[in-house]
């Protein structure tokens, strides 16, 4: 959520800054919800200071031996006009945090000036093989075929998945399977042990507090999978000491970011505890409203998919030197696997919701003979930690917001794409990479 006191103190600024993102901020709106707060606000004050001075004025009297009967009535209802107020301003107040939800971060000075991905600027690729005349890997010398093709003989099955659950959805068997085993577990492996992530087993299903912490609600609510409990118009839910409490919707994650970024949520943590970095495998749930028509063939774009992601919890001096590392992170999984990649810095108009810096890792696909997103790696700045109440006690003076970051290293799915089309042969087999075959119990090819 965007700082209130910023939009008090610099509202130009926020303005121009959400218009990069091709965002128009409602700036009367905002003036008529300010303009009602401090009107609240002085007659607040204004009335605090008349109890003030009524009750010094009873004492007065009182001393005299006059009659306060007028000033005793007059100060017996005033703690219920300031009631009154105080339900006002928290109106207000509920309003104006509603009303942020729905309002992107800001982008940092460096984010490029642009409107969707074309203008997204290449930062840097890396190609271990021959190229091109543009710099893409050179054509492999016989017929390309796709991943679902090369992949079918040896355990991607769509139509059990289909019979199960509809479109969207795969089932893998045999060797498909423990690749995509071995690909999440070497990833795994090589954050918690080279690059200091604590491995961490979450819920699949979150409450709708953490989304709003997250930032995925209100926003994305029709993206998401809602989870219905059965009997829960019948039973009331309890807490711990049994008495009956409001129940919350359920959602099945989009991402494991929302679990580990939601675990710092009412949190005051000390600064030598920092920085926290966390990773975690979960299968993802996304229903993509509205993205019928895109990738309908193959894994590049399912309802339930498999990630590794990352995610690092800083001061705010230090996120983005954490946003760099973190893009190493993931780009050290596409090195070891000896896939092409290049690294995309997002301009503001393609960013995420609560990003305020992001960069993309696409693969290269031969059978698209393109580049395809396997990784976007954000800093979220104070964004989602204002939402979450996530804070970082200094060594000196009041507990501040933390910064947080994500990224995917990897989305496991995209990831067998990219090494099953990389690595085809003209028969049609595929080799296993050296970085997987010892989870693969030494199989080098498919």
């Amino acid at each position: 959520m965007l700082d209130p006191n910023q939009l008090r103190k610099d509202l130009p600024s926020v303005v121009a800054a959400l218009a990069r993102r091709g965002v128009s901020f409602d700036t009367e709106r905002f003036a008529q919800l300010e303009s009602r707060r401090k009107a609240v606000q002085v007659e607040t004050e204004t009335l605090q200071a008349r109890r003030n001075a009524v009750s010094k004025l009873i004492g007065q009297l009182k001393s005299k031996g006059e009659d306060a009967s007028k000033e005793m009535a007059e100060s017996q209802a005033i703690p219920e006009q300031l009631k009154a107020l105080e339900q006002d301003l928290s109106a207000i107040q509920a309003e104006l945090n509603e009303w942020l939800m729905t309002i992107p971060n800001l982008p940092h000075e460096s984010v490029p000036e642009g409107k969707s991905s074309d203008d997204n600027v290449e930062v840097r690729r890396w190609v271990p093989g021959p190229t091109d005349a543009n710099g893409n890997p050179a054509p492999l010398p016989f017929e390309v075929k796709d991943h679902v093709t090369l992949a079918e003989r040896f355990g991607l099955d769509f139509e059990s998945a289909r019979k199960l659950a509809g479109s969207r959805f795969m089932m893998l068997r045999g060797a498909a399977a423990r690749l995509h085993r071995a690909a999440a577990q070497f990833m795994l492996d090589l954050q918690t042990e080279s690059h200091g992530y604590t491995e961490c087993y979450t819920p699949y299903i979150v409450n709708s507090s953490t989304l709003y912490g997250t930032g995925q609600l209100p926003k994305f609510k029709d993206d998401m999978f809602w989870v219905t409990k059965g009997g829960q118009d019948k039973e009331p839910q309890l807490d711990e000491q049994g008495n009956p409490v409001e129940r919350e919707d359920l959602y099945l994650i989009s991402t494991s970011e929302i679990t580990l970024a939601g675990s710092m949520r009412d949190t005051i943590t000390p600064a030598a505890d920092l920085p926290i970095k966390l990773t975690a495998h979960t299968p993802c749930f996304r229903s993509e409203a509205g993205s019928g028509g895109r990738d309908v063939r193959g894994v590049i774009r399912q309802h339930q998919f498999d990630k590794v992601e990352l995610v690092q919890v800083v001061q705010p001096e230090a996120s983005y030197q954490a946003l760099e590392d973190m893009v190493t992170h993931a780009e050290a999984v596409l090195q070891k696997l000896g896939v092409p990649y290049r690294v995309m810095l997002l301009c503001g108009g393609d960013m995420g919701f609560g990003a305020a810096k992001t960069y993309d890792l696409e693969v290269w696909l031969p059978a698209q003979n393109t580049w395809r997103e396997i990784s976007s790696v954000s800093n979220c700045e104070a964004f989602q930690a204002r939402r979450l109440q996530a804070r970082y006690r200094p060594e000196k003076g009041k507990p501040e917001y933390l910064h947080t970051l994500n990224g995917s290293g990897l989305a496991v799915g995209r990831a067998l794409v990219a090494i099953i089309e990389n690595y085809q042969q003209e028969d049609g087999s595929v080799i296993v990479p050296e970085a997987l075959r010892p989870y693969m119990g030494g199989i080098e090819r498919l």
